[in-house]
């Protein structure tokens, strides 16, 4: 255990922090080598009372890695198997940067990437259930997981694939589902995307005439935040590139007509839908270089028939196996937005449609740099509600946050109704921290109202597991608690998140940005 066991100060500070608000000091830092080193890990926290937190690339919003016992930094799992469009084995410890250079060498992709795609590692988009700027047209990570194998508390690794019930696990799983059927079905969020609460509707999904009803735990697994067990490999589903591609950028003067143009819009099958408000615009501009900002003002932004910023830009890419089907599918498009008030831009060089999806993509990181003592606070970061609700939703979401004076920018993927609310705050402030959890309350009972998700794909760790109740029923999480009781009876798995964790453990664990 020695070898791979770590507590020395600085290693310590370095894991007591990922991206999200918090900070949490652990006892030892574990890297371990391979499956039977997280064996012994299994083992030895049982014998010592002590817990384990799996880690990746410690990109994480929510707190999902942190720890005042055992981080378990997997980096060293960090094998790629032969890469198979049916299936390709990877370990947790990859990043994502690595996995896509080696994927795109044989023309396939893992589309469910996040924005932090450079950032992040396969363990946490696993333990996320990630879905990015093309969930809308592929879906999440769920839909990509063909098996997995985990490391659970009885200390014993196991391949989990669909069908399968070869565990101890997935009978008991399998029982909670059948005697509890109707209540996790109306648990369901009625979104595209969610990532909170574990998804015991997906696991043993309701009979659909025509089709095979299929148990698959991964369904469970993918989303935990390591709180079941430790996964050691994903065999991962991936698919084609398309080689062809346009971009289509739209600008609205007004929220309203989103709705109504993402739906004219989708019958052309777009890769993405991705869009960002004026506010990220302005802050593109500020941090970016002078030449690219000059670049996008002259292209994008400043036009006769725009008279001045957008409220909002929406980037719609077609792509496809020839030029001749993306050209005809930009026509679709730019022909079914005529009857709005929409102004677009076709885009058709790789190097143009870098500058619009850098604003896009790199706007959290953009705004960790200090913008007048102040620094983003993903604490309402990550909402899901239904396309249409998104004019009604966003005005008074926006009440809530001008109420405590916390200015926001907003992006996100416009096809699916999930938005990122990206605060800027000074935490160093006691007034400002006391602004959280008001405002939380309040954000996510309007969520509620709007029957949506407080998360599409950050996932829930210590940020949002307080919170779980306004969109969960009290008999929904007592089923939570259930399923964790199944998997770690013993409590040693990533304590906190996704069940028990209290507004207090919010507030005690809250960085004070020193």
């Amino acid at each position: 255990m020695e070898e791979f066991l770590s507590n020395d100060p600085e290693t310590l500070k370095n894991y007591s922090h990922d991206a999200s608000l918090f900070e949490m000091k652990p006892k030892w830092v574990a890297t371990p080598r391979n499956a039977e080193d997280i064996k012994s890990l299994v083992k030895f926290a049982l014998e010592k009372g002590e817990t384990l937190t799996p880690r990746a690339g410690g990109s994480d919003m929510t707190g999902g890695p942190l720890s005042e016992s055992i981080v378990v930094d997997v980096a060293k799992l960090n094998k790629i198997g032969e890469i198979r469009e049916e299936g390709t084995q990877v370990e947790p410890g990859v990043f994502y940067r690595d996995f896509e250079s080696k994927t795109l060498e044989n023309n396939l992709l893992l589309p469910c990437y996040p924005a932090s795609k450079n950032m992040a590692a396969i363990g946490g988009m696993v333990g996320n259930n990630c879905g990015g700027e093309k969930s809308l047209r592929y879906g999440k990570m769920e839909d990509f997981i063909v098996s997995s194998k985990w490391v659970f508390a009885d200390g014993n690794e196991y391949t989990v694939s669909r069908a399968v019930l070869d565990n101890p696990y997935s009978e008991q799983v399998l029982k909670l589902i059948k005697e509890n059927e109707q209540i996790i079905r109306n648990a369901k969020p009625k979104v595209s995307k969610n990532s909170s609460g574990y998804y015991l509707w997906n696991v043993y999904p309701e009979p659909v005439e025509g089709l095979e009803r299929i148990f698959d735990l991964n369904k469970l697994l993918v989303g935990s935040q390591g709180t079941l067990g430790i996964m050691t490999e994903a065999t991962l589903r991936l698919v084609p590139t398309k080689p062809y591609h346009d971009l289509v950028v739209l600008f609205f003067k007004s929220w309203d007509q989103l709705p109504p143009v993402v739906d004219k819009i989708l019958p052309f099958e777009p890769e993405d839908l991705e869009t960002f408000d004026k506010a990220t615009i302005k802050m593109g501009l500020r941090l970016m270089p002078f030449t690219f900002a000059t670049q996008f003002l002259s292209e994008a932004v400043i036009g006769v028939e725009m008279l001045g910023f957008p409220e909002l830009v929406v980037l719609v890419e077609i792509a496809g196996e020839n030029e001749n089907e993306v050209k005809r599918k930009v026509r679709g498009v730019v022909d079914a937005i005529k009857p709005f008030e929409v102004w677009h831009q076709v885009v058709e060089q790789d190097a143009k449609e870098e500058k619009f999806w850098k604003v896009r993509r790199e706007s959290f990181n953009l705004l960790r740099k200090e913008m007048g003592g102040k620094k983003t606070a993903p604490f309402v970061d990550d909402f899901c509600v239904p396309v249409e609700a998104v004019p009604a939703f966003l005005p008074k979401a926006k009440v809530i946050l001008e109420k405590h004076d916390i200015h926001v920018n907003i992006a996100g993927h416009a096809g699916n109704g999930n938005f990122h609310i990206i605060p800027l705050m000074d935490l160093r402030q006691e007034s400002e921290r006391e602004k959280l959890i008001p405002v939380a309350e309040a954000f996510y009972d309007l969520v509620r109202d709007y029957k949506g998700t407080i998360s599409g794909e950050h996932n829930d760790g210590l940020v949002r597991t307080p919170f779980l109740g306004k969109m969960y029923s009290p008999e929904v999480l007592e089923l939570f608690k259930k399923v964790k009781q199944i998997f770690d009876p013993e409590g040693i798995f990533n304590p906190k998140k996704k069940v028990g964790a209290t507004i207090e453990d919010f507030k005690k664990y809250l960085t004070k940005y020193p």
